[in-house]
């Protein structure tokens, strides 16, 4: 069943921990695990308790994706799915991280046995619901017609559901307490459909949910506080993300779970926007965003952009369409998120006479035009002896950036496959005084395990990307390549951003953020060099 839990390839109260989900198995990365996560696992498989956290241990091969990572449990949940996490197939691990427990499986005089035929429980409490036996909370459901009556108030219809203040006693919201006899809720009229499936979740705990409905049971599930129905659907937005090439969707959505606190859906949304951030300037939905979630894009350093002069270039163009609409203080605000010493210094040059803005912000952009000159002409070592030097700023930090020469593309044809290798060349550093010191990196995509073994590396899935320097790093151990991987759908959106381990990024290690349909698509190696600025780094 979805969420069941089991331990594989050791012995009756050991292994490792595999979770069922849409279908299939998965593993759990031992990122954060402690005994309150195997307290939780071995109580959902009836043990007394747990023993021990097993990390690195190798229990064969792993029989699919690692559905869990960040596992955060209280250790007194019942079911591991009810613990947090970031949601179903999101990770940085690979299957070398697959997490093992050693449950306790000691039995004398006093232990217990479970009798469990809570399987049942769900459908039985579903045909309770369904008979109306004994219900004694009444709802009414208020809808808005369209029509006006004659006193020129809207036309509302109302229809009734029955319950159980028993069962919705769980959740206050509904106010379901000793001497009240019922509740009255409006809803829109595209919501109206869905109550009553709602309402039987609460007693089943299962239900279908549809594109058409995700929406709306998402927000009466936050309207009541049914925290686990608002964050499974909130996971479902990711499945319809891409369908809307205008951004429309996207940007409601976000806006949407702004409104609702859903912090999961707000993720989700404003994460697919940073990876398309191209592709949304360039739609309908650009000149309609909201300060605020502009603001919220110009904050990641996930930010899929060629360089970060296009982004310059780009608020100021979103600030001149809504001219008088956004005041000087909110102008300013966005301004400063411009990662300046992130610009080329050939840009910085030809920033004063090209910007539409720098007359109006003029001692804004000279403060950020120096910071941005020192990074290039200066050592790191120069730099952190100023005392007003911030090592932690993330102007220093690069995003993702796609120009030439820090990034390269294996594609597939129609005819024939990916080639297997391309070599680009790329500074040490974006920084000036590195222009002329260069790394030469070869990308990798290997179809099969043969073409792995000719470069002596292991691969656990396929297709897998590789993204190697061809000398050694050493003497520049004070700069750090945290290089990532694209998977663009069809040419047309990014579904996907990995980072790499030891030079690997493995598609299988984890479940796309997003849909792509028939898998086709593209690989983009991005190389992103950045200054260590903690000893965690150097090591």
């Amino acid at each position: 069943r979805e969420g069941d839990v089991r331990l594989f390839g050791g012995g009756v109260a050991d292994g490792r921990v595999e979770v069922y989900h849409e279908g299939q198995w998965g593993t759990v990365c031992d990122d954060g695990w402690d005994l309150a996560e195997a307290r939780v696992v071995c109580r959902q498989l009836r043990f007394p308790g747990a023993r021990s956290v097993v990390i690195g241990k190798d229990y064969g091969t792993a029989p699919g994706p690692i559905w869990l990572d960040d596992l955060k449990c209280q250790g007194t949940e019942n079911y591991v799915s009810t613990c947090a996490f970031k949601s179903w197939g999101t990770t940085d691990c690979s299957h070398k991280e697959d997490v093992g427990v050693i449950c306790s499986n000691a039995t004398d005089g006093n232990s217990t046995y479970s009798l469990d035929h809570s399987i049942s429980l769900s459908d039985e409490r579903g045909q309770i619901f369904d008979s109306g036996s004994g219900c004694d909370f009444s709802i009414s459901v208020m809808t808005a017609t369209g029509n006006t009556e004659e006193d020129g108030t809207p036309e509302m219809a109302s229809t009734t559901v029955c319950a159980h203040k028993a069962i919705l006693s769980q959740f206050p919201l509904f106010n379901a307490s000793e001497g009240t006899a019922g509740i009255t809720v409006d809803i829109s009229p595209a919501c109206q459909p869905n109550f009553s499936s709602f309402i039987r979740y609460i007693y089943t705990r299962k239900m279908e949910v549809t594109y058409s409905s995700v929406q709306c049971l998402h927000w009466l599930a936050s309207k009541f506080g049914v925290k686990q129905l608002m964050e499974d659907t909130g996971r479902l937005f990711t499945q319809i993300l891409p369908e809307d090439a205008s951004f429309h969707t996207q940007v409601s959505l976000y806006e949407y779970a702004v409104e609702t606190g859903d912090i999961v859906l707000q993720e989700n949304c404003i994460q697919y926007l940073a990876w398309n951030y191209q592709n949304l300037t360039s739609s309908p939905a650009w000149t309609q965003l909201s300060v605020q979630l502009l603001g919220a894009l110009l904050l990641r350093s996930d930010l899929v952009v060629p360089d970060e002069y296009f982004l310059l270039w780009n608020v100021e163009s979103w600030i001149r369409e809504k001219g008088a609409s956004i005041s000087s203080e909110a102008q300013v605000d966005l301004l400063k998120r411009i990662r300046f010493p992130m610009i080329p210094a050939e840009e910085l040059y030809n920033l004063e006479p090209n910007s539409s803005l720098y007359a109006t912000h003029e001692a804004m952009y000279q403060k950020n035009l120096l910071k941005a000159f020192q990074f290039n002409v200066l050592l790191f070592s120069n730099l952190k002896s100023n005392p007003k030097f911030d090592k932690d700023d993330d102007d220093y930090r690069p995003r993702i950036y796609t120009a030439e020469p820090w990034s390269t593309t294996m594609t597939r044809t129609q005819n024939r496959r990916m080639p297997s290798s391309k070599v680009i060349t790329t500074p040490v550093h974006n920084s000036l005084i590195f222009k002329n010191n260069k790394i030469q990196w070869e990308a990798n995509v290997f179809n099969n395990q043969q073409e792995c073994s000719n470069r002596g590396v292991r691969c656990e899935s396929f297709p897998s990307a590789r993204l190697a320097p061809q000398s050694s790093l050493t003497e520049w151990r004070h700069i750090l390549f945290r290089n990532r991987l694209l998977l663009m759908c069809q040419g047309t959106y990014i579904f996907q951003v990995q980072d790499f381990k030891n030079n690997m990024a493995v598609n299988g290690s984890r479940v796309p953020a997003y849909p792509c349909p028939d898998d086709q698509y593209t690989h983009q190696f991005v190389v992103r060099p950045e200054y260590c600025t903690r000893k965690l780094d150097i090591n």
